[in-house]
């Protein structure tokens, strides 16, 4: 069952008009559904369960899944038995955000429906011609075969040859950004990884906290025999890119024997990389030229063999925090040498989607966790642990709490 809001510090909401998660549900939700609406020749049923999500995810109340969902059992137990019959605005946003995905889901008929299902939880009729289509799948793709990856993957040429502490810095500098990352600028050295509007409070690279020192020390080959790495993935396309050339370094470079790449066990938030994505970047790398194609043939071979694995486990899709994962998941962190937490959704079930203090000590807020953890997050929601007070006090006065959500202010943080 979900954590109790009531208890402190309190759970974000979305019910303070203005405020980002109340544009998060009233307006870029609704956008996201036009969009959706116009990305594939749906027929007059999706389309009918799409306005009728449009109109209930602005308007009314949460509703449970239609009685035939696979899922429903398991949503009725991350939630929706508490909050059905509520606002939307009124549960936690974090929960909200998951059930909104899931419904659209529902609405396009990826899980077998003919698309949507009625208000009295029954579910409406069709073939379910559209069963595993990624709605989300259009966006992802266009983006990965952007000019602008082209660009980044043909400055992994210029790492040849550089010294490993430059090449190692470059590349988890590039899965931190994702697809923000200029990697041809990082990758020349020319100013170490400094980013676009990064000179406004915080350091000058964009970090407000930088544990970079500490994860490799985590993974240096004279401290142990190499071990695992987990690494939970957070979005697809230019972001999935770099975050596999991170694991093929940590790979190919005697940090870790195996990696485990934890992705989507189906299409979540808009962007978020399933089992599918992951094929599609490999063999975006392959197809490359240069130094590229020979990152995907190494991790393409990785996984062959066995010493790169991807896993979805459902609990990778629930709007809980991971202070509530099951048994089997906290044993396979466990058994981790370190745990890669990528992105600000994992960010946010990592510590909690809750209105902490800017100044809690991440090791505190993150000490459930069965192993060590790292996260390598861009600031995209108003939660942050972490930093120290004069950082804070300098981002404030420098930009009021936009640094918070703006996306140009980033932490790689290690408990």
């Amino acid at each position: 069952m979900p954590a109790s809001d009531s208890v402190s510090p309190p759970v974000i909401l979305s019910n303070e008009p203005g405020s980002f998660p109340w544009s998060v549900l009233a307006e870029r939700h609704p956008a996201l559904i036009r969009k959706v609406r116009d990305a594939f020749p749906y027929g007059p049923e999706q389309h009918r369960a799409l306005d009728a999500l449009l109109k209930n995810c602005t308007e009314g109340v949460v509703e449970p899944l239609p009685t035939e969902a696979e899922d429903r059992e398991q949503w009725e137990e991350w939630g929706t038995q508490e909050y059905a019959g509520r606002s939307w605005f009124d549960v936690p946003w974090l929960w909200a955000e998951g059930y909104f995905y899931r419904q659209l889901l529902e609405a396009v008929g990826y899980f077998g429906g003919g698309g949507g299902g009625g208000t009295d939880g029954s579910r409406s009729g069709g073939e379910g011609a559209w069963r595993g289509i990624d709605p989300f799948r259009p966006f992802k793709l266009a983006e990965l075969d952007a000019p602008e990856t082209d660009e980044e993957l043909a400055a992994l040429d210029d790492l040849v040859g550089r010294p490993e502490e430059e090449q190692a810095r470059a590349l988890l500098h590039g899965s931190l950004w994702g697809n923000r990352a200029d990697l041809g600028f990082r990758l020349s050295g020319a100013d170490k990884g400094t980013d676009e509007g990064a000179d406004k409070g915080g350091d000058a690279a964009g970090l407000v906290a930088d544990d970079s020192e500490s994860f490799w020390s985590l993974l240096r080959p004279t401290r142990r025999d190499p071990g695992t790495v987990c690494l939970v993935a957070d979005n697809a396309g230019r972001e999935l890119v770099p975050d596999l050339l991170l694991l093929d370094h940590l790979l190919t470079r005697g940090y870790a024997e195996r990696a485990v790449l934890h992705v989507k066990p189906h299409p979540f938030f808009v962007s978020d990389a399933t089992t599918a994505d992951v094929v599609d970047a490999l063999r975006r790398l392959t197809r490359a030229p240069g130094e590229a194609a020979a990152y995907g043939r190494r991790l393409w071979s990785a996984m062959a063999d066995g010493r790169l694995e991807v896993r979805a486990h459902p609990f990778s899709c629930a709007p809980l925090p991971y202070a509530a994962m099951p048994d089997d998941l906290r044993e396979d962190f466990a058994s981790a040498t370190v745990t890669v937490m990528k992105g600000d959704l994992n960010y946010r079930r990592l510590v909690g989607d809750r209105l902490r203090p800017p100044t809690a000590p991440f090791a505190d807020v993150t000490a459930y966790f069965p192993g060590p953890v790292a996260a390598l997050r861009t600031l995209k929601s108003d939660v942050i642990v972490g930093l120290d007070a004069r950082t804070e006090s300098a981002l404030v006065a420098a930009e009021g709490q936009r640094w918070r959500t703006s996306g140009t202010r980033a932490v790689i943080q290690v408990s």
